[in-house]
């Protein structure tokens, strides 16, 4: 799996980027080598917002788009939470792909048997 990080407004550290490429090599096992993952970390700059540090990553997985934005006080907590809300989209999508193989896989099996 391709990561390519990118920091708005934030300067991206080699320690946050080897924070990223952890959380998110658990993903790359269970996906394809050709998926690509896009991290974008950034600072808001509006003082009333608390949660000002925000890591939106966006997933591309056999023609599919997995998006999830998280955003916390500190920049090392937003990577995680994104990373287990991708976590789990992705556990989903390979379900789905697995239910929908193993149906097609019995109808072809049922219409090889007579009736």
């Amino acid at each position: 799996m391709r990561i390519e990080i990118r920091g708005r407004n934030v300067e991206v550290t080699d320690e946050l980027r080897e924070h990223v490429h952890r959380r998110f090599d658990r993903l790359g096992r269970q996906v394809s080598e050709h998926a690509t993952l896009d991290v974008e970390l950034r600072e808001e700059r509006n003082p009333s917002i608390t949660d000002d540090q925000v890591c939106e990553v966006r997933m591309s997985v056999k023609g599919k788009f997995l998006t999830a934005t998280e955003s916390s006080p500190e920049m090392v907590h937003s990577v995680k939470a994104a990373a287990e809300d991708l976590r789990r989209q992705v556990k989903r999508h390979r379900e789905l792909r697995r239910r929908r193989w193993e149906s097609r896989r019995a109808s072809a099996r049922m219409r090889g048997r007579p009736a």
